[in-house]
């Protein structure tokens, strides 16, 4: 009895190794091929589930990603249709297609990773050099407005060369021809896109430059409105301090002239009254006016200048 049992669990255990060995499952993001004695048989399996296959060494399966994989290519230095070096960085996305042609001809996704780095820089390379560096950096014709009326300058458009692709063409070319020769490695190409375009170290000196030169135009605009301005309120302000400094002097001498006409009224009033007393008033002012500091007068003893002074004793 003891013999028999252990032969069932001898069987069972025979069993689930062989089921082991011939039975195999899929996911939905896994697709197989099934190799005997190393070489591809049958169909590429692309369903997910349970599938059968003889025992190792017999037959072994090899599973391939089925989702979309990403390729992320090394920045290149490439010049341009007008001889100007930029770098250009780029990314594409990818995936297994057909696996049984996959696997016989790159065999697995790092060899696959070379082969898109090849056919894909050779492309982009092509491109780059046939344009000029205006269809890698802009997409469509849309005029562009200066910078200067972003800081309160009159509006003004820069005209610029025109864009026969544009950069979104480009890539989308570049693609096209990428997968025409994809297609034989069993790989599917997605889509592939210009992540960044830079200049070189010697052109965007260059650049900087150009654009410092721009920012000093912009600023000595300013700088000749400004003093175009501060002329102009100069000259308001001295057209209106010459208006108030001649009405000043008008009011003044209006109000002279009237000081005066009352002082001869006054004066003529004194000297109708006492003209002697008058004369001698005056005399004195006059003495007042001359008669300052160090002053010396040499004058005759005849001089009437002098009559009240030779009349005091």
């Amino acid at each position: 009895m003891n013999i028999g049992k252990a032969l069932v669990f001898a069987v069972i255990f025979i069993a689930l190794l062989f089921l082991k060995a011939t039975v195999y499952t899929l996911d939905e993001t896994e697709q197989s091929i099934i190799l005997q004695f190393g070489k591809p048989v049958g169909e590429p399996i692309k369903d997910a589930g349970l599938h059968f296959k003889l025992p190792y060494p017999i037959q072994e399966v090899l599973k391939f990603e089925k989702r979309f994989l990403e390729w992320d290519g090394d920045a290149k230095q490439i010049p341009t249709s007008e001889k100007t070096y930029i770098w250009v960085d780029t990314f594409a996305r990818w995936r297994i297609a057909d696996p049984l042609k996959f696997y016989q001809r790159v065999t697995n996704e790092m060899a696959a990773q070379s082969r898109l780095d090849d056919i894909i820089n050779s492309a982009m390379r092509a491109f780059v050099s046939e344009n000029p560096l205006i269809e890698m950096v802009r997409n469509s014709n849309r005029e562009l407005m200066s910078s200067i009326e972003q800081q309160g300058g009159p509006t003004s458009i820069v005209k610029i060369k025109k864009v026969e692709f544009g950069r979104e063409k480009i890539s989308q070319l570049i693609l096209i021809r990428a997968q025409e020769s994809m297609a034989e490695f069993g790989i599917e190409l997605l889509d592939v896109r210009i992540k960044r375009v830079n200049y070189s170290q010697q052109v965007r000196l260059k650049v900087y430059e150009r654009m410092i030169s721009e920012r000093h135009r912009i600023a000595e605009k300013f700088r000749s409105e400004g003093q175009g301005q501060k002329a102009e309120v100069d000259g308001k302000r001295q057209k209106e301090l010459q208006r108030i400094t001649s009405e000043g002097y008008r009011q003044a001498q209006e109000i002279k002239g009237r000081a005066d006409a009352e002082a001869i009224t006054i004066y003529a009033a004194a000297y109708g009254r006492d003209p002697e007393f008058y004369s001698f008033l005056q005399t004195l002012e006059s003495y007042e006016a001359t008669l300052k500091g160090n002053t010396t007068l040499i004058l005759d003893t005849k001089s009437e200048f002098l009559k009240y002074l030779k009349d005091i004793r």
